[in-house]
């Protein structure tokens, strides 16, 4: 009996850092903080050239070109340790986070709202797509003149673009890194309000498939768990 209280408590503990990270409205997904940075004054626009403006608006067309798309995602977790999973997007406003067993959490949005589900403990938890994180690259189009962009840099073949919402400036940060000839979203790292930073990327990238539209379709977590059984 302690043993699965302690489970459960755990498990709330992690659903409650991710649904707060929900909140910040500038990430794709959300999954466990891998440390925290430290704090810093209110980021300032980067000076851009036109180089980097063409750039963002190449950035902007590549998002834009991707109707569905399906991958692995793999995230570095706080204790080092890492978790793995596959991810199906379907624009606009689908989108379908599934980890690999035994982890029960799924995270799926529908066009309308974004829900968190923990098929194990048969709870779900939700909030409007227009609010969350996914909102950013599930919306069409996908833009960068609501955003402000805090830094732009350019390594060997990547481009890193890191963004805030200008009207809530304190709610953190969104940095995505794209490699470059072809262009290509590798990673991003989130810094969320309490300055936990989220790294996540992604491998084994499709595009263009046709998607079967029940994934996209919440299901009651009761049921989810019978079907597991």
């Amino acid at each position: 009996m302690i043993e699965r209280a302690a489970g459960r408590a755990c498990r709330t503990t992690g659903r409650w850092r991710l649904w707060g990270l929900l909140t910040l409205g500038l990430a794709l997904v959300v999954l466990t903080p891998i440390g925290t940075a430290a704090a810093t004054a209110s980021p300032q626009p980067a000076r851009l050239t036109a180089t980097d403006q063409a750039d963002l608006q190449r950035v902007a067309a590549y998002l834009n070109s991707i109707g569905t798309m399906t991958a692995r995602f793999h995230q570095r977790t706080a204790n080092g340790g890492t978790a793995a999973g596959w991810v199906w997007m379907e624009r606009p406003g689908r989108m379908r986070f599934q980890y690999d067993p035994p982890n029960p959490i799924l995270l799926i949005a529908d066009r309308f709202y974004v829900y968190y589900i923990d098929t194990q403990l048969a709870e779900v938890s939700q909030v409007g797509l227009k609010s969350t994180p996914a909102w950013f690259l599930l919306r069409v189009p996908i833009t960068f003149d609501d955003l402000e962009v805090t830094r732009f840099e350019r390594g060997d073949d990547t481009l890193r673009i890191t963004v805030i919402d200008p009207a809530n400036p304190d709610n953190g940060s969104l940095r995505m890194t794209f490699t470059d000839n072809p262009l290509s979203l590798r990673d991003w790292t989130v810094v969320d309000q309490q300055r936990h930073l989220t790294a996540v990327s992604l491998t084994q990238q499709q595009f263009g498939m046709a998607l079967d539209p029940n994934l996209f379709v919440y299901q009651n977590p009761y049921t989810l768990r019978r079907t597991n059984e």
